[in-house]
């Protein structure tokens, strides 16, 4: 396995260009780990409705940083307190398998004194119930991310604030709050981790992951200027821009949502005469394909139960929602 150093880049638009770099194009014949901590930002997921999950008014007044990731999954927020890892390889079948990928940084977690650290539900590492660290994946082309953060001294307080969760994530789960369902890491490792800088800590979490003793003892792809030109560019055209990060949202006539095991499903339907002219297909769920192809199948069909039926059996719901069939999603919709 190989490290990239991302050159203490805070910019949540360059470290998300950069992952999505080493994920689309094969640099080496092995695993990279890569490292970043971002400048407070929202990162929310690739098939969210950004506007719907981010306080939006509070946002705009701290000049909080809103970035689209490519991963499917939940809205996220980052600040200087927290850093992401993200485990890139070629798609060995392995995806929506976070066990494989978390325990690595488990094991080093317990080295360093968090004793209780695990993975529970279905893309979460907690401790003593709370939340410290989400993952979320995202595969192309044969080449896959699987990619998490870890809350060691975030400022909690910010992420109830900045972020509008819908009320299912905690109905589901039977809590109240965004708050009383996080925590920070620090308090739970040894004592001589505790002093550290969120810097520090990452730093040391490297060794330990690495299974070495210093910091030029771990193997390391240095990218060349040509390859951070090429992630400025894919920076400016997704990441860096309103269109990727918001988009446009149409109002949509007809409204259908529901809580999965696998994750959030919100359909939405602009019908004229009976025939879908316009759909968009929101959630947290992880999806292996584009869930455009999905949308663009279902424009133009009649919008009853069978023609729509007639469309879902050509599509592949595993690839692009999860462990879910075509009959729970038509009983969504036409319920």
């Amino acid at each position: 396995m190989y490290f990239v150093d991302n050159g203490n880049n805070y910019d949540a638009s360059l470290n998300i260009a950069l992952e999505t770099y080493l994920v689309e194009n094969r640099l080496v014949d092995e695993p990279i780990l890569l490292f970043y901590i971002n400048d407070p930002s929202i990162i929310v997921g690739r098939n969210q409705n950004t506007i719907e999950e981010v306080n939006q008014a509070y946002v705009e007044e701290k000049g909080i940083r809103v970035v689209r990731r490519m991963s499917g999954g939940g809205a996220v927020y980052h600040d200087r307190g927290n850093f992401s890892f993200c485990f890139i390889k070629d798609d060995d079948g392995s995806f929506r398998d976070f066990a494989s990928f978390t325990q690595p940084v488990i094991e080093a977690l317990h080295k360093m004194g968090a004793k209780g650290a695990e993975l529970k539900g279905r893309n979460d590492l907690l401790i003593e119930d709370k939340k410290f660290s989400g993952n979320a994946m995202y595969a192309k082309n044969g080449r896959m991310t699987a990619h998490g953060t870890i809350l060691f001294d975030a400022d909690l307080d910010e992420v109830t604030k900045a972020l509008k969760p819908r009320k299912e994530k905690f109905e589901s789960k039977g809590i109240k709050s965004v708050r009383s369902r996080v925590t920070n890491i620090k308090p739970y490792v040894s004592p001589e981790y505790q002093k550290l800088t969120t810097e520090e800590f990452r730093d040391l979490l490297l060794l330990e992951i690495f299974g070495v003793e210093s910091r030029d003892q771990v193997k390391e792809l240095k990218l060349t200027e040509e390859d951070w030109a090429k992630v400025r560019e894919i920076q400016a055209e997704r990441f860096g821009n309103w269109d990727w990060n918001y988009g446009q949202s149409p109002a949509f006539a007809i409204q259908m949502s529901q809580k999965f095991p696998f994750g959030f499903v919100d359909f939405r339907f602009n019908v004229e005469q009976g025939v879908i002219k316009e759909v968009k297909v929101y959630g947290d769920f992880f999806g292996l394909g584009d869930i455009s192809d999905v949308e663009d199948a279902l424009v133009g069909v009649r919008f009853e139960r069978e023609a729509v039926n007639q469309v879902f059996e050509n599509l592949d719901f595993n690839k692009y929602f999860g462990r879910v069939t075509a009959e729970e999603i038509l009983t969504l919709i036409f319920s």
